[in-house]
């Protein structure tokens, strides 16, 4: 019952060591944090490129179909399809 309790100093060394141990583990936390967050962010980037590519071929079909169908009237007065076959000039 009549131990000595010794407190040790802690060198500068095993300062800087444990310092520099944390400081890497900071470091990997961080880089997986900031990982995870671009990881994130590229799938919402991505969603969001791939709606405006749908709409982008929605909006190139549908001018496909009406120039069709302007054509099917000057050419025979008549529509063949679903649009509104409104032209700017009359049929001959």
């Amino acid at each position: 019952m009549s131990e000595i309790i010794k407190s040790e100093a802690i060198s500068r060394r095993r300062v800087f060591s444990l310092f520099g141990k944390v400081a890497a583990f900071a470091l990997a936390a961080s880089t997986t944090a900031l990982t995870v967050t671009d990881a994130e962010a590229q799938t919402a980037g991505m969603e969001r490129r791939q709606e405006r590519r749908s709409e982008r071929h929605e909006r190139r079909q549908m001018r496909r179909t009406a120039r069709t169908e302007r054509r099917q009237v000057r050419r025979t007065g008549t529509t063949t399809g679903t649009g509104t076959g409104t032209t700017t000039g009359t049929a001959k």
